[in-house]
């Protein structure tokens, strides 16, 4: 039976939210409703560094710690935390229930949504993260996509053991452990759960499903180079 409890994918030691993370449930249970109710019981709203110029920050449930730093044209819609030395770049979009812990990163045109990113967690070059959970030094190669969502609107589920897995959650992106990488132009479909330490090439689709840590994930493509015939013209 494979354990999808969260310390299969994350050291939790020390971790400053660690009350979302139930330790006897599936690591999935902390998004949705969860994530949704932590942030209703914050109560410290406080914004503690200078915001620059051109930064928007919508709605009065954001926090934001010592030593953070947003570049002008960011979006940050409440509500958010920002723990301290998190950084947001030019034409980021952190949208509603967002935890970003401490030296996190969401780089230029990247979104996130409705997700917790771990410490040292980078979304750097326009990526969407939604509904999903970054471990500690994650990186996402520029254009990953978490994909939250079927087409069909469904709940989503996983086949993995030789079972299929409800998870009761109809938006849930990916669950990336400790250290997994990214190639870049990666789609995660919606109910990818990778163990710590994993990694995909370049332009991967990954389908639903579980891969355990120190899973390699590759992209094989068959390249045809000819010489170009040049049509003489009269």
């Amino acid at each position: 039976m494979i354990d999808f409890r969260p310390a299969t994918f994350f050291d939790v030691d020390g971790f400053s939210h660690s009350d979302l993370l139930d330790p006897a449930e599936p690591v999935w249970t902390a998004l949705g409703r969860t994530l949704s109710e932590y942030f209703e019981s914050w109560s410290d709203w406080s914004i503690n560094i200078d915001v620059p110029a051109g930064v928007h920050l919508l709605g009065n449930r954001i926090a934001i710690a010592a030593g953070c730093s947003i570049e002008p044209g960011a979006v940050i819609v409440g509500p958010a935390i920002l723990e301290e030395g998190v950084q947001i770049r030019t034409g980021a979009y952190i949208r509603q229930n967002v935890l970003l812990t401490a030296g996190s990163l969401v780089g230029a045109h990247s979104e996130v949504k409705g997700s917790i990113l771990f410490p040292g967690a980078k979304a750097p070059h326009q990526a969407y993260v939604g509904d999903s959970i970054l471990g500690r030094d994650v990186n996402l190669g520029a254009g990953t996509i978490c994909s939250n969502v079927k087409n069909v609107g469904r709940e989503i589920s996983f086949s993995a053991g030789g079972e299929t897995h409800h998870t009761g959650l109809r938006k849930f992106g990916a669950i990336l452990g400790d250290g997994c990488k990214t190639g870049c132009n990666t789609v995660l479909n919606p109910g990818v759960l990778m163990g710590p330490g994993s990694v995909t090439y370049t332009n991967a689709s990954i389908r639903s499903g579980f891969y355990p840590a120190g899973t390699l994930i590759k992209l094989r493509q068959t390249q045809q180079v000819t010489e170009m015939r040049i049509l003489k013209q009269d």
